[in-house]
């Protein structure tokens, strides 16, 4: 049976499909919040594939944002992949697809399908992602193995604060979060909104850890989380600055890990893209994320691009001995 290839503008012609998500930012829910989309399906009997692109004025990209954690398309047949990845050759000459997985294949898997496809594909590392394989242990047994410093700090001011940990969406506490969110020492938020529809929407489904720390009754620490199929994804969080002493992150931080790890029994914690020093305390590995710059070699638009990457490639070949 043939291949068929469409586009959609909006996921409203793909709501009801089968398509299974291994994340957050796998679903049609996640991606009807973001902007500019481009849905890239194909269809083959019961088998389908949506690659979820966006639009920019010089060529097409991962449908992210600033919040995104991973892209990957929704299915697996690579035969679909790549007869879309034909196809969008007819609709621009550049398609930047990241920040990528690899530990599942997703990044070595996207560029090989690519390649097949009639592309001329750059591969880099654009970020990392740090992570804790729960690896069977309690939080006791976790916690024994941190940093001294970070144990003696807990030990010390963990009395000083009080810590709820929501399970639904509360307007109240979200209000809270926002708050010490902006006391804190975080740059304002691009597209608070967003942030907000998806606490809400995980809150609705069940799996919003929403983490609220308060001292003599006033918040001063919040931390949004999530859980789902065995993995908790660490989204935000914040602290007011005025109220560093108390180290309130830190036992919030480590109430919510005594959370999943014993009451939810995740087997990953997911801290997210960024290389900040503070994510190593509380993981224990590290995971690149790749960026793949595909670019369509018979279109003229695509030929400075390509030159810039074969200068860079013979650049160190070329220096004198």
């Amino acid at each position: 049976m043939d291949i068929a290839v469409s586009y959609h503008d909006t996921v409203t012609k793909l709501q009801g499909l089968d398509l299974s998500a291994s994340s957050p930012f796998d679903r049609l829910e996640w991606y009807a919040l973001l902007e500019h989309p481009l849905f890239a399906m194909a269809e083959r009997s019961d088998d389908r594939v949506v690659v979820p692109l966006q639009r920019h004025a010089n060529g097409l990209s991962s449908l992210t944002n600033w919040f995104s954690f991973t892209w990957r398309p929704i299915g697996k047949s690579q035969e679909l992949i790549r007869e879309l990845a034909r196809d969008l050759r007819s609709r621009t000459h550049r398609v930047i697809l990241s920040p990528l997985p690899d530990e599942d294949g997703t990044a070595e898997q996207m560029e090989q399908t690519f390649r097949e496809a009639g592309w001329f594909v750059l591969h880099d590392q654009c970020d990392e992602n740090h992570v804790l394989p729960v690896a069977g242990r309690t939080f006791a047994e976790y916690w024994a193995g941190r940093p001294g410093k970070m144990r003696t700090t807990l030990k010390r001011k963990a009395k000083k604060v009080d810590v709820d940990i929501l399970t639904q969406f509360d307007q109240t506490a979200w209000a809270a979060y926002k708050a010490i969110y902006s006391e804190s020492w975080k740059p304002e938020e691009e597209r608070a909104d967003i942030l907000e529809a998806f606490a809400a929407a995980e809150g609705a489904a069940g799996r919003i850890r929403l983490g609220i720390a308060r001292a003599d009754g006033v918040p001063v620490a919040a931390q949004f989380w999530t859980v789902e199929n065995g993995t908790a994804y660490i989204h935000k969080l914040a602290h007011i600055e005025a109220a560093t002493p108390l180290s309130a992150g830190t036992t919030l931080s480590a109430a919510l890990f005594e959370y999943v790890i014993d009451t939810d029994g995740v087997e990953l914690v997911d801290f997210g893209t960024g290389s900040d020093a503070y994510k190593r305390d509380w993981m224990e590995q590290v995971r690149p994320r790749f960026r793949l710059t595909c670019l369509d070699w018979r279109q003229p638009r695509a030929w400075p691009a390509i030159a810039k990457a074969f200068v860079r490639h013979l650049a160190p070949h070329n220096r004198p001995s």
